[in-house]
């Protein structure tokens, strides 16, 4: 190929060259009379055309060689950028299914058994550390087939009385409480072996359920409820009401079952299992703080008015009609069964924790008690300074037109949300 023009020339490259670029190599040497000849690609002078004809074969083959080069140079280069991208990919889709399943291990969806077999398993654990003899691993065990087998729950972690406690203590109370709302009597629930790290949203329903057993207005809505039911009749009645078209949105979440899982449940399985027992109830969802500090007053302020509308007595303690309140923040549930004003007009909710045992809650029974056990249940406002906060109410009876047209409402469910 000819370096002036590009052309082929073959091995005609010489003759090529005299004849077309005759013009630029026929110059001679200065004062010598002998022909030379300039390199086109370098501005090198030759003495001969055999020796330019070499020297720009020369540059030829380099520059050959270096287009070459380039090109597998390029080449490799994209291949390890696949193959790095490739490695990459395949690194975030292994930590994608590790937090995937980390997160099905949190919240009981993966397929790791249910309230039965995490308390076989505990009660195995507790035999193995000699803190639970064979005879009463099995005697246990017993009693827990049975109770499954009727869908009861066996009461051993209830705690009874409280509420009527507590209004006989703050009657007396005279230090810093001007005034006190408290819910309907309420059974305190407390989780078990069976339950333990999961079941806090279902041992608050079983508070919320046994306060409106105790109330004759909900007779005709719990018919078929007259005792409180262990965890997996739960988890199956929470079941029968996404079958019913209640919140299919969070039934594809649990690819609708709960029954044999250890699925954390919240507020808004609360509210289908209530709306299909046609109990009226409502979810407030308290979305970000309302004070400072990332408190929540506009939450307290609802509680109060929650217990305090439809009583205007003045009188200290106020035991209400009004049911307790379902409270739900990320990881876990409460149930609020009250609340205090204090007489510098601060306000504190009164809580029942499914996390506090039986044996510390028993504690407010005591007679004479000087309510240091108060601290069990009481939560100012700078104690609830989650990002969010949800709360179920109960507010009467349906009827089976209102029913469906929450079942239909709850289909594309929201929450009231306070600005």
């Amino acid at each position: 190929e000819c370096p002036f023009c590009g052309e082929a020339a073959g091995r005609e490259l010489e003759a090529h060259l005299w004849a077309r670029h005759g013009h630029v190599l026929g110059d001679l040497g200065p004062g010598t009379g002998e022909q030379l000849y300039e390199c086109p690609m370098c501005s090198l002078t030759c003495t001969s055309i055999q020796i330019l004809e070499e020297h720009v074969d020369l540059h030829l083959e380099e520059n050959s060689f270096l287009e070459g080069g380039n090109v597998r140079d390029l080449e490799l280069a994209q291949q390890l950028q696949t193959e790095e991208d490739e490695r990459q990919k395949s690194e975030e889709e292994k930590q994608e299914r590790e937090e995937f399943k980390k997160l099905q291990r949190q919240y009981g969806l993966d397929n790791s058994g249910g309230y039965k077999q995490q308390f076989l398993k505990n009660m195995e654990r507790e035999v193995n550390r000699g803190r639970m003899q064979p005879f009463d691993y099995h005697k246990r065990k017993a009693d827990m087939m049975e109770s499954l087998a009727f869908g009861v729950d066996d009461g051993k972690t209830k705690t009874s009385g409280i509420i009527e406690a507590l209004c006989k203590y703050y009657q007396n109370e005279n230090k810093d409480v001007r005034r006190v709302w408290l819910s309907a009597g309420v059974d305190h629930f407390h989780s078990s072996l069976g339950d333990r790290g999961w079941g806090c949203g279902y041992r608050n329903f079983q508070m919320l359920l046994s306060s409106l057993l105790q109330n004759s207005l909900y007779n005709d809505c719990l018919r078929d409820t007259a005792a409180i039911p262990s965890i997996p009749k739960i988890q199956s009645m929470i079941e029968d009401a996404w079958r019913e078209g209640f919140d299919p949105h969070g039934a594809s979440h649990f690819n609708n079952r709960l029954h044999g899982s250890k699925a954390w449940i919240g507020a808004c399985e609360i509210y289908s299992l209530l709306t299909s027992l046609r109990i009226k109830c409502q979810i407030i969802d308290f979305h970000k703080p309302t004070g400072p500090t990332g408190t929540h007053p506009r939450l307290f302020e609802w509680v109060l008015h929650y217990y305090s509308a439809d009583n205007g007595s003045g009188s200290k303690v106020v035991c209400a009609s009004k049911p307790p309140i379902y409270l739900q923040h990320e990881g876990h549930s409460r149930t609020i069964v009250g609340i205090e004003e204090k007489k510098n007009k601060t306000l504190c909710l009164l809580l029942f924790d499914p996390g506090c045992p039986s044996q510390e809650m028993q504690k407010l029974l005591e007679k004479n008690s000087d309510g240091t056990s108060l601290r069990l249940l009481r939560k100012y406002l700078g104690s609830l300074k989650e990002k969010q906060y949800q709360i179920v109410a109960v507010d009467g009876v349906l009827t089976l037109e209102e029913k469906s047209a929450c079942r239909h409402a709850s289909q594309v469910l929201t929450s009231e949300k306070i600005p």
